[in-house]
């Protein structure tokens, strides 16, 4: 039997990554266009992976958009706070799974990353069309593109500037 245990450390940073990710909305908040181009859940989701690896991960992501819609009523819970616990689940996850394998370089940093996007925008993709099937909706690739890719480029560039440049300040700065 496997026994995952969980440093206090890290525990407090996993809260502190949750209170980000119900705090950081909103700031985009009064322009939901915004909101849904930047991203502001998925970024500690996926700093919570790797600074405290990915079983604290998955749960803050988990966790975030199902208390967010639930405290605060955005997103809406379903289709869209569902569909993204799957997604945010599966970028902190594999944030940390991947950054735990590969290592700390920036190169490892950008290769976990990038993995993780793709995976957790596929995740995202399969949980919609699995919950807009069982709705009487559809979900089309179409669909699947533009929510994931086409309309959050600006979120995209985000992540891929400011994540790995905070992971490798706090590996660098010993806080991590």
């Amino acid at each position: 039997m496997t026994k995952t245990s969980f440093s206090i450390k890290k525990l407090v940073m996993a809260a502190v990554c949750l209170a980000l990710g119900l705090y950081l909305p909103f700031l985009t908040g009064q322009i939901p266009q915004v909101g849904s181009m930047l991203l502001p859940m998925h970024l500690p989701v996926m700093l919570c992976g790797f600074v405290c690896g990915g079983p604290l991960g998955l749960v803050v992501g988990a966790i975030t958009p199902i208390l967010r819609s639930t405290l605060f009523g955005m997103p809406p819970m379903y289709p869209t706070a569902a569909a993204m616990a799957f997604e945010l689940a599966a970028y902190g996850f594999l944030t940390g799974f991947l950054s735990a394998k590969l290592g700390h370089s920036l190169k490892s940093i950008y290769i976990a990353l990038v993995a993780a996007m793709l995976g957790g925008r596929i995740v995202w993709g399969i949980a919609m069309a699995i919950m807009m099937t069982s709705s009487g909706g559809a979900f089309t690739f179409a669909a699947f593109i533009a929510g994931g890719f086409t309309g959050a480029v600006p979120g995209i560039i985000l992540q891929l500037v400011a994540i790995p440049a905070i992971v490798a300040a706090l590996h660098k700065s010993k806080l991590i």
